[in-house]
Order: structure tokens, then sequence, then C-alpha cells
């Protein structure tokens, strides 16, 4: 697999992580009217910045 092949498969499995993450905690503000704990927020934006250095390293 070429780099750029490999590179487009991590930021596709990143969206998809991040995509399932951020539909659990919509999920449970709307459904249960629990908001999301301070240390996932943080956690889900590491890792959109993660994927956005991937991108950008391109």
């Amino acid at each position: 697999m070429t780099d750029i092949k490999q590179k487009k498969e991590n930021v596709k499995m990143h969206l998809k992580d991040l995509r399932k993450n951020l539909k659990k905690m919509h999920l449970a503000v709307t459904e249960e009217l629990i908001l999301p704990q301070p240390d996932d927020v943080k956690t889900l934006m590491n890792k959109m910045d993660k994927l956005l250095k991937l991108i950008e390293s391109k």
C-alpha cells in the first residue's frame, strides 16, 4: 500500500472513531439529558487535533 493510501485509510479510521464517539455523546445529551464529562470532551478534541495534523502533513 502506498503512503498516500495508508494516510487516507488512517484518516477514514480516525473519522469513523470520532463519529462514533460524537454520536454516543450526542445521544447522552439529547435522550438522557446527561452532559459529557470534561475529560471525554478533551479526549475527542485531542483526537480531532491529531487527525488535523495527519491531514495537514500531506
